[in-house]
């Protein structure tokens, strides 16, 4: 245990009986406990393998490259359909956690091993992603903007190109790029 991850325990006020149980859990596997994110993080020799974060309606174990794990139990989930690697065993009651207890160090064992092999979940590259149209107008017709849009690094692009396309009405994603016009010339990214 990591004295420095204690506080997150500590202040949970949802979910500590679960967050307890699934920190044994882990701790158990040999892993090494940090705290990233705010959230308990546990690794292998410094690289992240899984971590334990709650949410309202659940809380859940995070595997980082949980798209490459074989999910023999069918439990994994994938949170949305632009996360990539990431996925999540998710729980709404300490008794999911005890019916799962020698179930989630196989996952933990596997997700080691992935790991250790160096496989890399293989992404969607930015130009797979939706380009709204809206957006698209824009860049055809400032070439400023295009070159300023093209010089971001790819994960900045894919973040603005998924909050452009999340909004449902054309009026609500020009609004989105017209307010985020500024911050692309300046190179920045959705959240810099």
């Amino acid at each position: 245990m990591n004295p420095k991850v204690d506080f997150f325990f500590d202040k949970a006020n949802q979910w500590q009986k679960e967050f307890e149980k699934l920190r044994t859990i882990i701790l158990d596997t040999g892993l090494e406990e940090e705290l990233k994110w705010g959230c308990p993080c546990y690794t292998h020799h410094g690289r992240n393998i899984v971590l334990i974060h709650g949410f309202k309606e659940y809380c859940a174990l995070l595997f980082f490259k949980g798209a490459l794990l074989n999910d023999t139990e069918n439990i994994l989930i994938q949170q949305s359909e632009n996360v990539q690697a990431a996925r999540q065993i998710r729980f709404t009651v300490l008794k999911e956690i005890t019916y799962l207890q020698k179930v989630i160090p196989t996952y933990v064992y596997e997700a080691i091993e992935v790991e250790k092999s160096g496989i890399k979940v293989p992404m969607k590259k930015t130009k797979e992603f939706d380009m709204p149209e809206e957006f698209q107008n824009k860049l055809d017709k400032n070439s400023e903007l295009k070159e300023a849009f093209e010089a971001l690094t790819p994960g900045r692009q894919r973040a603005y190109l998924l909050h452009f396309s999340s909004a449902k009405q054309s009026k609500t994603r020009e609004a989105r790029i017209e307010k985020y016009i500024p911050q692309i010339l300046t190179g920045k990214g959705l959240n810099d």
